[in-house]
Order: C-alpha cells, then sequence, then structure tokens
C-alpha cells in the first residue's frame, strides 16, 4: 500500500491553525433557504463523481454503509440535491431512506436525481431539520446528516438541531453527522475555499468559503451535542485542525459486494480527488477515526 502523505501546501495552514490567535466571528449564511436554481445547480454539479465534492462524498458514503448496517429506516437531515443520500441509498438497496430539507429547489433537484438513478428506497420530505414534528419520537432507526449544520443562523438553533435527533433516533439507534468547524484564520478559509477554483464555478467556490465563514466553533459542537446523545457516540476531528468533525455511533462489517463497489469507486475516482480521499483518510485516521474501509483496498 502506498504511504498516505499531505500536499506540501496544508503545511503552513495547519501550522496557522495549531499556532495562530482566532482572527474572526461566525458569520451566519446570508440565506437560511437555498433556492437559487445557479447555486443548487453548481452544489449538484460538485457531488458527481467527477465534481470537486466526489472525495468528500465517497469518503462519507463509506463511513455511513458501515455505521447503518442493520437499520431498516434511516433519516438524511439536510439532504440537499441529495446526491450524497443517492449515492449511499445505491450502496444500501434493503434501506429505506428519508431526506430531509428546507429547500423545495433542493427536493426537486434530489426527486429528479434520485429518478434519474431508478432508485426506490429514497423519498422525500420538506421541513426544517429543528422542528419536526412529522417524525415520531425514536421513529428512526438510524439519522445521517452531512455538512448541513452550518447553515443554522444561531447556536440556539443547533441546540434544537441535537435536541430532533435525540427525540426521533431509537435509543440503540445509529448516528453519522458531519461538518465543517470555524477555523481561527481567514486565509486558512480562502485557503480551502479555493484550493480546487480551477476545477469548479466560481458560485460553488464563493459558497463553499460562506460555508466555512459560517461554520461553529468545535467547542460550540459538543456543547450542543452533550446530553443530547447517546453515549456510545464518539466525536472525532481531523488531526490536529479541527476542520471537519464527525460524531458517529460505532461501524459494523460492510457485506462484500458494498466493500468491493467501494473499492470501484475509489478507484474510478479522477487522480485529483483520489489524492483528496486519501487526504481525508490520513487526517482523520490520524485523529483517531479507525474504521477505514479503504484501507485494505489501496
Amino acid at each position: 500500500m502506498q504511504p498516505l502523505l499531505p500536499r506540501l501546501s496544508l503545511l503552513p495552514v495547519m501550522a496557522r491553525e495549531i499556532f495562530g490567535p482566532r482572527e474572526f466571528p461566525r458569520e451566519p449564511e446570508p440565506d437560511l433557504i437555498m433556492d437559487d436554481p445557479s447555486q443548487v445547480k453548481a452544489y449538484a454539479e460538485a457531488g458527481k463523481a467527477d465534481g470537486t465534492m466526489a472525495a468528500a462524498y465517497l469518503f462519507h458514503t463509506a463511513q455511513i454503509s458501515q455505521v447503518i448496517q442493520g437499520c431498516e429506516q434511516v433519516v438524511d437531515l439536510g439532504c440537499g440535491p441529495a446526491i450524497q443520500l443517492a449515492q449511499i441509498a445505491q450502496l444500501n438497496p434493503d434501506i429505506s431512506f428519508l431526506g430531509v430539507d428546507l429547500s423545495a429547489q433542493m427536493l426537486d433537484t434530489a426527486e429528479q436525481h434520485v429518478r434519474d438513478l431508478g432508485l426506490t428506497n429514497v423519498r422525500f420530505m420538506e421541513g426544517d431539520i429543528t422542528h419536526l414534528p412529522a417524525l415520531a419520537d425514536r421513529s428512526a432507526h438510524a439519522v445521517i446528516s452531512t455538512l448541513a449544520m452550518h447553515h443554522l443562523p444561531t447556536y440556539q438553533h443547533l441546540e434544537r438541531f441535537f435536541g430532533q435527533i435525540a427525540r426521533i433516533l431509537r435509543p440503540d439507534g445509529a448516528l453519522y453527522l458531519v461538518d465543517f468547524c470555524r477555523l481561527k484564520s481567514l486565509r486558512s478559509v480562502l485557503y480551502f475555499a479555493y484550493m480546487n477554483a480551477k476545477h469548479q464555478p466560481h458560485i460553488f467556490s464563493l459558497d463553499y468559503e460562506r460555508s466555512l465563514r459560517a461554520a461553529f466553533l468545535l467547542d460550540e459542537i459538543e456543547a450542543a451535542a452533550r446530553n443530547r446523545l447517546p453515549r456510545h457516540v464518539e466525536l472525532t476531528t481531523t488531526f490536529q485542525v479541527p476542520f471537519l468533525v464527525v460524531a458517529k455511533t460505532p461501524a459494523k462489517p460492510l457485506p462484500t459486494v458494498a466493500a468491493q463497489l467501494l473499492k470501484q469507486m475509489r478507484d474510478a475516482l479522477p487522480a485529483k480527488y483520489r489524492r483528496d480521499l486519501d487526504e481525508l483518510r490520513l487526517f482523520f485516521r490520524l485523529g483517531g477515526l479507525t474504521d477505514d474501509p479503504f484501507a485494505t483496498h489501496s
């Protein structure tokens, strides 16, 4: 197996984030609901197999697939255009999925994407992920959410988000949440937002920058989650610099077919995005996330 090594341009970013002062406060996103068609299109395109989010989506698909094994119903909070959700559903055809999002435009795109793929195990519901009266207490076998928390306008909404998870998730339910944490330096924000600028529409880079500016601090996420999530949930961040934080229940073995398909999906990534995937694996492994379904296939 080839050793996983980060690109050299990450080293000054890490040094700045580890040793530098915190420079700027949180800047909530200007729009609570992403309904602009050009934004929705750019976001959806970025997640496809040759898009700039392809590596991150595949990483989370692999992790989530391990977590939800044995579940019957999975709720995805803040599903967006369902590029991530559809990939997970394809890999887990025996599980039923419900995608929840506040944006009607996103859900229209999501429903079309699922139809195009011929998936029959995904449905959608328009709803506020901080207030879900349509979902009964302890009704979800698993709850997942990828890169949705930073869209919430205030810390109080973040607390309500975790409160809803605690209410709808079964006591022995599975959980996988991931989001950005707020970086210390604006230079670091700009580095990550525009590192793939030549491969993505400018509107996506701008939205990425706004997302990083809107991220909550790790301490805020930990405080909001405390006493709301099951005890068997563990929080892990990327090594040294909490650029991303994952809250998850223990992994379970993947079926052989799913593991083989993941290997094929990794091999099919363009080289530049395969490198992004391997860097994610490295920084999460060094941060303490030992479950890596790609490890034996790299």
